[in-house]
Formats: structure tokens, C-alpha cells, sequence
């Protein structure tokens, strides 16, 4: 068997400025992956590096070569685990990178097997819990705007991102707005763990479900502080990146909140979530802005999840992959016919 590996740098547009509390961004840059086997039947992976995490467009770029080498030599996308561990043999970083390809390789193994993703992992479809859909921060009004039109579409959880001297009224805006929705809080580090506590007490009174890495990861102490102490749950992001962070999360949190951009590939991801269950810890998988040529692969671990947060792709003006539908933040696995992990390109 013999397989071709290209990739290809893509500037996506989002369909308006998305602030947090570190920054803004207009454009997401992706690298689409694709790995061919001598039938011509073709994979999709996709990288949406994080710069936060020290990963850029230029750094996935820069390492796919020696990456994709890897894929072409081994030659056989069932033999996943031999990929993944030869990938990060190569390259021990650039995360995103390799979980593209992870991606690709995956999307194609169960493309010619021709079943889903999730059904090639043996996994119940309707189980997926819904995903949340990310309110951004902005001027009180709009945040309402903004509140208020995801909810007429029908998205059933808001997280909404907080970090600024406006938190307490903007969720009430957004509570204002969407009356019966599910709130989530992320404030990317912004708070203090003192702040984290107090803050819990009032956002618990607007129906808060839990609070995401509220306190800087490089302050552990801050964070078993928070836990400790916070009327809510608390959700581990930027604290719990790799494998190994687990085990250190575990009495710091209620909840690891995984991203496929951090794991460096699905089947690092799969431990992950095992490894966060052994550990207690509830499961939720976030994402980057990111093409549905990777969302949709996060969309295939959805029934392994408590929580999702997977909608990177419906906050872009166009996708040039259409994928799993997550309109109005259900997870819809076993409502279309497709195999591999159904991101395929926009016709």
C-alpha cells in the first residue's frame, strides 16, 4: 500500500471580531491536511494552532514535512498507533500539527473500512451531549445582541467570556437575553483565585453551570484554591494540556477540559479522556477556531464526553468544509449517512 500526504495553508475569516480576555482576532489560520491512498480515496485533517500554546501557522508548516514523511513511510492508515508514535518521536511539539495529520489518517482508515469515525470506535451516537456556542467578549449591548440571536437559533448553552471590569453586567445581559439557556463562564485566566470565589457566589444566583480555568496555569496553588472554595464547578483549560497533566489536575477541578489542538492527535485524546476518568474528573472537549476538518473529528468523541464546546467552525464567515451538523448546538452523528469523520469540502 502506498499513500500521498499534502498540505495546505488556509486564512479563514470569522464572521465577526472574537475577543477574550487575552486579545481579539478577525482571521483563523488553519493548515488542511490530506493523506491519498493508491485508490484515490482521500483523508482531511486540520491544525488550528494556538500561539498561546507556542504554535503557529509557520510552526505547523515548518514541521509536516517531516511529519507527512512519516505517514507515507509507514504507508497504512490502519496502522494509526505506529503513525502517532512515530509522529511525536519526530517532532515533540507542534501538538496541532500532529493531531492534523492524526486527523487525516483516521478519516481515511474509517473511510475505507466505510463506516463513521465514532462507529469505528465502537461508540453510541446518541449519547453526544450538545455543544455550548461562545459568546465573546464586546460592548454590554452587543454581548446581549449577540446572546439574544443565538438563542432564537435555538443553541441551548452559552459560554460566555468574561475578564473584564463589566463581568457582573454582562451576564446578566446575556441571562437577560437568553432566559432559559444553560450558562458556562470562561475567563481564560483573568481572575485571581480570590476574585474566582467571590465570583462564584454571584454567578452562581444567575444559573451558572461551571467555571472555566478562571486563574492562571502557572498558578496550581490558585487554582486547588479556587476548587476548594468556588459555589461552582471548576473546568481545567490552559492548566491541563498534555497526558501528564491529569494526574496533577485531579484535585484541582471537577472538570478536564480537553482540546484536540493540545493532545496531538485522537488517539492521545481517547487516553486523555480515559485517563480523566480513572482521576474522577468529568470530560469536556473545547477547540480552537477551527475548520469542520478538524471539528468534525471532535464531533466523532463526542459520546465519550459530559460536556462539548465544539463550535470553532460556526464562528467562521465560510468554512471550506461543511462536516458534522451542529446547528443549534446538537450533535447530530446518526442523523446523516457518511463515513470517516464527515468533514468534506464545501461543493
Amino acid at each position: 500500500m502506498s499513500l500521498d500526504a499534502t498540505f495546505e495553508r488556509v486564512t479563514l475569516d470569522l464572521a465577526e471580531p472574537f475577543t477574550i480576555a487575552r486579545g481579539t482576532q478577525t482571521t483563523a489560520e488553519n493548515v488542511i491536511v490530506r493523506v491519498t491512498d493508491e485508490a484515490g480515496m482521500t483523508g482531511v485533517g486540520g491544525a488550528g494552532p494556538a500561539a498561546h500554546y507556542g504554535e503557529t501557522a509557520d510552526t505547523v508548516e515548518a514541521v509536516l514535512p517531516s511529519l507527512l514523511e512519516v505517514v507515507e513511510e509507514v504507508g497504512d492508515p490502519h496502522a494509526i498507533h505506529e503513525v502517532e508514535s512515530r509522529m511525536a518521536s519526530v517532532v515533540n511539539d507542534n501538538p496541532g500539527a500532529r493531531c492534523a495529520v492524526s486527523i487525516a489518517v483516521h478519516d481515511l482508515a474509517a473511510k475505507r473500512l466505510g463506516v463513521p469515525l465514532y462507529r469505528l470506535w465502537g461508540l453510541d451516537p446518541t449519547t453526544a451531549p450538545d455543544t455550548s456556542y461562545t459568546v465573546g467578549l464586546d460592548t454590554t449591548e452587543r454581548v446581549r445582541e449577540k446572546a439574544e440571536a443565538a438563542a432564537e437559533v435555538g443553541y441551548p448553552i452559552l459560554k460566555i467570556k468574561l475578564g473584564t471590569d463589566r463581568d457582573r453586567e454582562l451576564v446578566e445581559a446575556v441571562r437577560e437575553a437568553a432566559p432559559d439557556a444553560t450558562l458556562r463562564i470562561d475567563a481564560n485566566e483573568a481572575w485571581t483565585p480570590r476574585e474566582t470565589v467571590r465570583n462564584s457566589e454571584w454567578l452562581a444566583d444567575y444559573g451558572v453551570e461551571f467555571i472555566e480555568q478562571p486563574v492562571p496555569a502557572e498558578d496550581p496553588a490558585g487554582l486547588k484554591f479556587a476548587y476548594e472554595r468556588s459555589r461552582l464547578p471548576i473546568a481545567a483549560d490552559e492548566s491541563c494540556i498534555t497526558l501528564a497533566d491529569i494526574p496533577a489536575i485531579a484535585d484541582r477541578c471537577d472538570i478536564a477540559n480537553l482540546k484536540l489542538m493540545k493532545t496531538g492527535g485522537l488517539l492521545e485524546a481517547r487516553r486523555m479522556i480515559a485517563a480523566a476518568r480513572a482521576h474522577g474528573l468529568e470530560v469536556m472537549l473545547g477547540c480552537m477556531i477551527e475548520s469542520n476538518a478538524s471539528i468534525a473529528a471532535g464531533a466523532a468523541l463526542a459520546p465519550l464526553l459530559d460536556y462539548a464546546d465544539l463550535d470553532g467552525s460556526l464562528l467562521l464567515a465560510d468554512d471550506p468544509y461543511d462536516g458534522v451538523d451542529l446547528s443549534g448546538g446538537r450533535i447530530r452523528l446518526d442523523e446523516l449517512e457518511f463515513t470517516g469523520t464527515g468533514a468534506r469540502p464545501v461543493e
